[in-house]
């Protein structure tokens, strides 16, 4: 409550804080695109120039806020930012931006400008001085032209061909971060869970017994892959991107491959739960499967011959061990 409390209004700022005000904003903004450049220089370079065009941009309307300030209110700026205002239009960290695409960056941006025009639009209606007031009025119309000044850029830094580039690199990094240990937990999780579930099924014919087996075996076989991933490569020379994300895909999926099959034994009656844990079986392999076609280009029948035919050999094994 104290914190909203120390906030000032937009309507209570006179003309020198709302220059201050919109100084740091574009200050901010400059920083922000730098740091969308920087991020994606290695592997986008054509993004990286287009968000550096959109920095100095930022500059220029910085620099006329500045000369304006001194002109009519000295060389101390007041020091006012976006936080200490109530509503003022915020921008997240640098820290989640670096999670963002380079496609979603180039939205990012669209948004920006739009919150900027907003902001100068209502600062030029407040400003009582012409000069403030006509500088705030065109730094609104800038603004408003950036969103077609952003789309010149992208055509002249993002031409067709190296637009489409920069969407294969990042579906490859998709692919190698995500999919791949996703894949490789999702099979493991599936197939290596079978022979001690089913074993159990067969030996037992307990359901709440079997379900205990598969939970363990699940999960500790998702703990056991997602370190295993996360500890075998940095990423740094193979470019296969965080080993936490790769290891949290790798993990999670593993388990998940596991559950599938082990949930049906919270049913009570025995063949029930057998018969409805291998419906979930053959679908299981069959998405494995279908991802290697979709993500991995695995030809569809050799994935289905490789999956679903060791799947069954696992299955029929730990059948044949527990009915023994």
């Amino acid at each position: 409550m104290h914190h909203w409390a120390s906030r000032k209004r937009f309507s209570t700022l006179d003309e020198q804080e709302i220059l201050a005000l919109a100084i740091s904003a574009e200050e901010d903004d400059a920083r922000i695109y730098r740091s969308f450049a920087a991020e994606v220089q290695d592997d986008f370079p054509a993004s990286a120039a287009l968000f550096r065009d959109m920095a100095a941009e930022e500059d220029t309307h910085r620099n006329q806020l500045i000369a304006l300030h001194q002109k009519r209110f000295g060389e101390v700026i007041p020091l006012i930012r976006r936080e200490h205002v109530a509503g003022f239009y915020t921008r997240a960290p640098i820290w989640l931006n670096k999670t963002l695409s380079p496609e979603q960056m180039r939205a990012q941006t669209r948004k920006m400008e739009q919150d900027a025009e907003r902001f100068y639009n209502a600062a030029a209606a407040r400003a009582q001085d012409a000069e403030t007031r006509r500088l705030l009025g065109d730094l609104a119309a800038a603004e408003a032209d950036h969103a077609q000044h952003a789309d010149a850029l992208t055509t002249t830094h993002l031409p067709v061909d190296i637009a489409q580039d920069e969407a294969a690199t990042q579906h490859k990094q998709f692919i190698l971060t995500w999919v791949q240990p996703g894949l490789a937990g999702l099979m493991d999780g599936s197939v290596s869970t079978l022979a001690p579930i089913f074993a159990t099924a067969f030996a037992t014919q307990d359901t709440w017994t079997t379900f205990l087996v598969g939970i363990a075996a699940s999960v500790g076989a998702g703990i056991s892959m997602g370190f295993t991933e996360a500890a075998s490569d940095d990423g740094a020379l193979s470019g296969r991107g965080s080993p936490l994300k790769r290891g949290l895909a790798s993990g999670v999926m593993t388990t998940v491959g596991g559950l599938g099959h082990a949930l049906p034994y919270l049913i009570p009656d025995f063949w029930t739960a057998t018969v409805l844990a291998l419906l979930v079986v053959f679908v299981e392999l069959w998405a494995i499967a279908w991802i290697q076609n979709r993500y991995m280009q695995t030809p569809f029948w050799r994935a289905t011959l490789q999956v679903v035919l060791g799947g069954a050999l696992v299955l029929g094994a730990g059948a044949l061990i527990g009915s023994g």
